[in-house]
């Protein structure tokens, strides 16, 4: 049990005032029972874990997901307190349910994890729309299981929807009905009949004789609520424990899986979510997109992970990404490899000034100096990548434009024998990112993972000089005006390199950030001054947030900024 929860479950436990609805309080309790009797389940869900992968976390990634969303509740709860104590209100009621129900919605949805974690974040806040509403709790439940559904790219019965879909219908007959205990206790004894009926849908879960993870995982969750509402412990589904029997981690469900797991927040519009959905159910399965409200949490199994992320970047601003290799890299070498030429590997990545490149060339890449308006065609980075005189290579192109002449040149290195990864960096700063933690002693594809998570980890950003008068997305711009482009979009118009520039920084660390990373051009005038001034702002206003300045050389851009 973590220290910070500690008071949710003594609250839990010492609460003889039982609840009579689903009042904030209620919601308070229900959320610290939860995630207690999870803790406790934990290790026999994760046993129970066969489907879609036979990864045994399924009970873990519930609790983690249950744990972020009872901190949030508590942290209204706090704030309330102190509101309270603050105008000498002391014991003064309770916070709007409306305001608890959506900070715990809102806690799943940062903190989910897995698959069936992920399905329960959308679960809760199908909930949190309805009881904020003032809706009653069968209400709730359907609402729940409707949103839950939708956020499943391919629904598959006997899984953690069907059990979901059966206690918002059991409880819509509870009686009576505006009781919201006896709608839990309909709810909960609908989803344990539900489940029990689970091996008989799959048939993976008939072959490993178990019911499915995700939905007793869930009826946890829901035993919970009627206990938080009536102070009863419902009886438990006495055949689960039977047939649990230990599955081994990282064994797939099925032949030739997807490799990889991807889980990211995604700050995006509904319009680009939409796209993102067709995007990654065509490179993988088990996909699964929760949220609203432009804030989103993105779940796949694919077997390119960089696709992926590459795709949460096109569609807005992934981060927290997560990526989990299902199955060892070495499982996966193509045949005949041997372990000395795996060790084999080397970096190419593309640059723009000469200073950058002599960064990279010092940790042991392989650079091509890509000049301004004469971007390296496919024949270039073909050469680049033989003279690696490496058997695996991973290629950072560093440049939107540049995805398609990289990908064509990795598709003709293959032809020759070489493993290529390629990981599509659109800025030099998302490379540098991804530089800084490649080990060439690691597995290809753990390689590659971590790489491609610390390039989306980086929003980058740079500074131009406007060449003409010009309508931009932040406003007219004047010829030799200073433009702040961010993610590519002119976000800041200025007149003076180091405003601008700040102003950049301050949008960008606005959305938080650890680390910043500056690159000026020679061009720049005073560019050591520059980049003393900016540094030293990020060191006072920002605190935790560290610095690092490099010199780009000829041919660079003014400025360029990551912030990981």
């Amino acid at each position: 049990m973590r220290p910070a929860a500690h008071g949710l479950f003594r609250l839990a436990k010492e609460d003889h005032q039982v609840p009579q609805n689903l009042d904030a309080t209620a919601v308070r309790i229900w959320c610290a029972l939860a995630l207690e009797a999870l803790g406790q389940e934990r290790e026999a869900i994760d046993a129970i874990n066969v489907y879609p992968i036979a990864d045994g976390d399924t009970g873990t990634n519930l609790y983690l997901t249950v744990e972020s969303a009872a901190q949030a509740v508590e942290a209204v709860f706090a704030a309330h307190e102190f509101a309270a104590h603050d105008i000498g209100a002391v014991g003064a009621d309770a916070p709007a349910v409306a305001d608890v129900v959506r900070s715990m919605a809102h806690g799943a949805l940062i903190g989910a994890r897995g698959n069936s974690g992920t399905i329960l974040a959308q679960l809760l806040r199908g909930m949190a729309e309805r009881i904020a509403d003032g809706d009653d709790l069968p209400r709730a439940l359907d609402r729940a299981a409707v949103l839950a559904r939708e956020a499943v790219a391919h629904p598959v019965e006997g899984t953690i929807l069907t059990v979901a879909t059966a206690a918002a219908e059991a409880a819509k007959d509870a009686q009576p009905p505006a009781d919201a205990a006896a709608a839990a206790r309909a709810a909960y004894e609908g989803a344990k009949t539900a489940l029990a009926a689970t091996p008989g849908q799959l048939a993976v879960l008939g072959r490993a004789g178990v019911v499915d993870a995700g939905g007793q995982g869930l009826l946890t969750v829901l035993g919970q609520l009627v206990k938080a509402l009536s102070g009863e412990t419902p009886t438990p589904l006495t055949s689960v424990r039977p047939l649990m029997a230990p599955v081994r981690a990282g064994e797939p469900c099925a032949d030739g899986g997807p490799a990889f797991e991807v889980i990211y927040l995604l700050e995006a519009e509904d319009t680009a979510v939409a796209r993102l959905r067709r995007r990654l159910d065509a490179l993988g399965d088990s996909l699964v997109v929760v949220g609203g409200d432009g804030l989103w949490n993105v779940h796949v199994h694919v077997d390119d992970a960089g696709a992926a992320v590459e795709a949460g970047v096109e569609a807005g601003r992934p981060y927290r990404i997560r990526i989990t290799h299902f199955a060892t890299a070495a499982d996966r070498a193509p045949e005949g490899t041997s372990p000395e030429e795996r060790a084999q590997r080397a970096v190419v990545v593309v640059l723009p000034g000469e200073g950058l490149a002599e960064l990279c060339g010092d940790a042991g890449a392989t650079t091509v100096l890509a000049r301004p308006g004469e971007p390296p065609a496919s024949g270039e980075l073909v050469e680049a990548i033989r003279r690696a005189h490496a058997r695996e290579v991973v290629l950072l192109p560093n440049s939107a434009e540049l995805r398609h002449t990289a990908a064509a040149a990795a598709e003709q290195a293959r032809t020759e024998g070489i493993r290529v990864a390629l990981i599509p960096t659109r800025a030099a700063v998302q490379g540098i990112a991804a530089l800084a933690v490649h080990e060439p002693d690691r597995r290809f594809d753990e390689d590659v993972v971590a790489m491609t998570a610390a390039a989306g980890a980086t929003r980058y950003a740079e500074l131009a000089v406007a060449e003409r008068q010009s309508w931009t997305s932040a406003g007219v711009c004047q010829a030799g005006d200073v433009l702040g482009l961010i993610d590519g979009d002119v976000a800041v118009i200025g007149t003076d390199v180091t405003a601008t520039a700040t102003a950049v920084l301050d949008r960008m660390l606005a959305a938080g950030g650890e680390l910043v990373t500056l690159i000026l051009g020679q061009d720049v005038p005073h560019a050591t001054e520059v980049g003393a001034l900016l540094e030293r702002h990020v060191r006072e206003a920002y605190l935790a947030v560290d610095t690092v300045v490099y010199q780009g050389g000829r041919g660079s851009t003014p400025l360029l900024i990551g912030v990981e």
